[in-house]
């Protein structure tokens, strides 16, 4: 029974989120670990763009945020593959809010997404 309650809780949360009206931010702010030195690094990547974040080459397609909560979580679909290879390591949607749900799996790097860049420039 404990089972089912959180099915249904989870299942009128997505709900709700789904109907959430989201807007597009002109970019994103992305967070790259290093896991071996612990070494972090902030960039600020526009959509369409592409960089590089340690040893990682990272393209953000885009980022979306809550519409009435610019603040609020966070939704950028990343591509990242290993510099100078062209396997894919990442291709998907990243939630700032829970980097794990959708999560990059490399053994020595990490890249998740802090906020979405807004038009009002915060």
């Amino acid at each position: 029974m404990r089972s089912f309650l959180l099915i249904a809780a989870l299942l009128v949360a997505t709900g709700a989120m789904a109907q959430q009206k989201v807007q597009s931010g002109p970019g994103a702010i992305l967070r790259g670990l290093d896991k071996v030195n612990g070494q972090t690094v902030d960039v600020e990547m526009q959509n369409g763009q592409a960089g590089e974040i340690f040893g990682l080459d990272v393209a953000l397609a885009d980022c979306r945020y809550p519409a009435e909560n610019p603040t609020g979580d966070a939704f950028a679909y990343l591509t990242i593959w290993e510099k100078g290879k062209s396997d894919q390591l990442f291709d998907g949607w990243m939630i700032a809010t829970s980097p794990a749900l959708n999560a990059l799996d490399h053994s020595r790097y990490d890249v998740w997404v802090i906020r979405c860049i807004t038009p009002s420039g915060d």
